[in-house]
């Protein structure tokens, strides 16, 4: 499968998702490396290994090396973190908000690449897993870096599409055997 190939397996139900995937990977105000680390990062959160599978090589061929470790280590990194603040916010106990995290989270300090960028997908991973107090301390770091309000939207457009894309074709591989 290819992207062309991604993109023919969205049933004509879901086709707004195939025009959907088209402008946000088509049509972005964000760099190619704001876009296909974001791309890569929401994959990978999607937990479909067919969205995966399909977009990995896509985000390998437009991404440097670090680019592409670092938009990996946003997914893996959030995966941990997303979890934790979630979890401590929900919690009807604010003496947690005391506690040290104790959980190490170095990557975040030194990504290896533009800060800005890491920040965009790490934002974007959050919209997926639904951290509300990672969303807003992405998004305030984004925006005191300058980053408009379109192309913090565009990283959450694109979270959504990928999520989406990933659901539906993973709906479609079970009811299909």
């Amino acid at each position: 499968m290819s992207l062309d190939s991604l993109r023919s397996a969205i049933p004509d139900y879901a086709k707004d998702l195939r025009r959907n995937l088209d402008s946000v990977l088509g049509d972005s105000e964000l760099s190619a490396r704001q876009l296909w680390g974001t791309v890569l990062a929401t994959a990978i959160a999607s937990r479909s290994a067919i969205v995966l599978r399909e977009l990995a090589p896509e985000a390998r061929a437009r991404l440097s090396p670090e680019a592409y470790t670092a938009a990996k280590s946003a997914a893996a990194t959030m995966a941990m973190t997303n979890v934790f603040f979630r979890t401590r916010h929900l919690l009807s106990d604010h003496e947690y908000d005391g506690l040290r995290t104790g959980l190490r989270m170095n990557v975040i300090g030194d990504p290896g690449v533009d800060r800005v960028d890491y920040e965009l997908w790490a934002f974007a991973v959050s919209a997926i897993n639904g951290c509300g107090l990672c969303l807003d301390s992405h998004e305030r770091v984004l925006r005191g870096a300058g980053v408009g309000l379109g192309a913090v939207q565009e990283a959450f457009k694109i979270a959504s599409v990928v999520q989406a894309v990933g659901v539906t074709l993973d709906a479609e591989a079970i009811l299909s055997e």
